[in-house]
């Protein structure tokens, strides 16, 4: 970046608390515009300016595969596999994997900084972003916040502190507006490792959702939908609690989830080096996406702390998708003895694995895709990659 570029970003303003973002009631909260960055916001935010296609081939050096299926849904790749760690880190979400990796990078020197997501003291779920620069430091960023997060207003920080080589973790929507702005940051080297994400609400909708959901909202410490079509809570006491997909109260829950998050075709992180999510691999287990030589590197690193195995895939997700597309339109709630019926059978022959993982996002794409096209019509058409395009074209969906 050039003296000049430099000086005309840092004379941008960052917009004050509750100020309109540029990309209005699509705003994600990523953090952009909590910093001179937001100088680059129209090209840079993914709800003003979809750019996934291009950057793909930017940050990995070709396009992906439309027509190898798992590249179609999953993204550009060299490698997919289940994995665990062999000692899980105690109180991680699963074991630990992307702590792990931080820490490798930050212990070996391959880093100055990792972008990660703390809690606030007075409340865990509340996503409090920093420059981690010690293993404490990043292993109190340990577990989901399944809530909006400014991951990127600490860019100023790292372009203030001097740091050249430097690890961020993020979901789809920071990493898009994050790798729009790469070569303004002045770094030396980016890591960037990724996890799926999907259906994040605001802290006041994620307090709807506990309190309509568990037995004990006041004491859940963590939660995923897992592939055995169950919400999986973690309670402070160490017991688990789990509720059916289809228990769950439709009608009300309906409405929680960000608009962003509503009108989002990113789910897998496309732009990261390295994917560690959950919903590719079978259960307990986690799944990784190795999309570049970048995250080849990162993997090695723990590669001797984890057990791993080939992914697989199980069942036909189709009749499910369309089914589920029709459910959640008309906002379907079933009795819980119902539900809880539903889910044991298709726990038992249900998709299960990489099959798992296209039906959801066959699920959330035809969902995000109606919802942009009933509220944002005028976007639509650039708005909608095209893998995304060609997944929602094998549904019959409701007008």
């Amino acid at each position: 970046m050039t003296s000049i570029e430099s000086s005309n970003h840092k004379k941008a303003k960052a917009l004050k608390p509750g100020s309109v973002r540029p990309a209005k009631e699509l705003c994600s909260e990523c953090g952009l515009c909590d910093t001179y960055y937001i100088h680059y916001v129209k090209e840079a935010c993914a709800f003003i300016t979809q750019k996934i296609d291009q950057l793909e081939t930017t940050t990995h050096n070709r396009p992906r595969n439309l027509e190898d299926e798992n590249e179609l849904y999953f993204g550009v790749h060299q490698e997919m596999m289940s994995a665990r760690k062999l000692q899980p880190i105690e109180g991680a979400q699963w074991t630990g994997i992307v702590s792990s990796i931080a820490i490798e990078m930050l212990n070996r020197g391959l880093v100055e900084g990792v972008v990660c997501v703390q809690n606030t003291k007075e409340d865990r779920f509340q996503p409090m972003p920093i420059i981690a620069r010690t293993t404490e430091e990043i292993l109190a960023a340990k577990v989901n916040k399944p809530t909006l997060s400014p991951n990127l207003s600490v860019l100023e920080q790292i372009e203030e502190s001097g740091m050249k080589r430097l690890l961020v973790i993020g979901v789809g929507c920071q990493i898009q507006a994050l790798r729009a702005i790469e070569k303004k940051l002045g770094l030396e080297k980016l890591y960037v490792l990724g996890t799926p994400c999907v259906d994040n609400v605001t802290r006041a909708g994620l307090q709807k959702f506990l309190e309509t959901t568990s037995r004990s909202p006041a004491t859940v410490v963590s939660y995923e939908f897992m592939q055995d079509f169950r919400v999986h809570f973690k309670h402070e006491d160490g017991s688990e609690e789990t509720v059916p997909f289809f228990g769950l109260k439709t009608n009300i829950l309906k409405d929680i989830f960000a608009p962003s998050c509503m009108s989002c075709f990113d789910y897998v992180n496309s732009l990261a080096d390295i994917v560690v999510g959950y919903m590719g691999a079978p259960f307990p287990w986690q799944w990784i996406l190795v999309r570049n030589d970048t995250g080849q590197e990162m993997l090695e690193l723990v590669k001797d702390q984890l057990e791993t195995q080939p992914v697989m895939f199980q069942g036909d997700r189709k009749p499910a998708v369309q089914q589920g597309i029709e459910a959640y339109d008309k906002a379907v709630t079933l009795p819980m003895w119902v539900a809880k019926l539903m889910g044991v059978v298709i726990d038992k022959i249900g998709p299960k694995g990489l099959e798992y993982g296209r039906f959801s996002i066959d699920s959330h794409f035809a969902r995000n895709y109606l919802y942009v096209k009933r509220n944002h019509p005028e976007k639509l058409e650039a708005h909608l990659p095209e893998f995304a395009r060609r997944i929602v074209g094998q549904y019959n969906l409701p007008e």
